[in-house]
């Protein structure tokens, strides 16, 4: 599985700006991609969703801050 942290650096250390994972989500759903099960939109701080890429591998988009 491929994760991607918004809001992490490499090194799992906060960053100060980044975009919310919300605003992935929507992106995502704007460009008819199936998140599956989505993150409240009125909703703030730590969120996941997930996606699969094209050839079945699941993708996790995981904000923890």
């Amino acid at each position: 599985m491929l994760t991607f942290n918004p809001g992490w650096d490499e090194n799992a250390q906060k960053i100060v700006s980044f975009q919310d994972v919300r605003e992935i989500q929507e992106h995502l759903k704007q460009n008819k991609i199936d998140i599956g099960t989505p993150i409240e939109e009125n909703s703030s701080g730590p969120a996941s969703f997930m996606i699969v890429d094209p050839d079945g591998n699941p993708i996790l988009i995981d904000q923890h801050v």
